[in-house]
């Protein structure tokens, strides 16, 4: 099973581009870590600085999730 949220390296913000002859080079700054939505299809939009804190993050969803599931999901009655 793929868990619904996993941990991606952020989209670098672009902080102003240089010029070098006839060619434009893009200066980008390096922010961090977010966490995807598998089930979404999109990036959360909290950034995390460090891999160790979006991986702490990532795991509470995932296992918030879990219990919602396992919650939901429909008991049978044993005898």
């Amino acid at each position: 099973m793929i868990p619904r949220f996993v941990v991606v390296p952020a989209i670098p913000t672009e902080t102003g581009s240089t010029r070098n002859g006839t060619r434009f080079y893009c200066k980008t700054a390096p922010i961090g870590f977010n966490l995807y939505d598998n089930e979404e299809k999109r990036r959360l939009p909290t950034t995390y600085l460090t891999r160790i804190e979006a991986d702490k993050e990532c795991l509470q969803l995932n296992t918030e999730c879990l219990q919602c599931m396992l919650a939901e999901r429909p008991r049978e009655n044993t005898p």
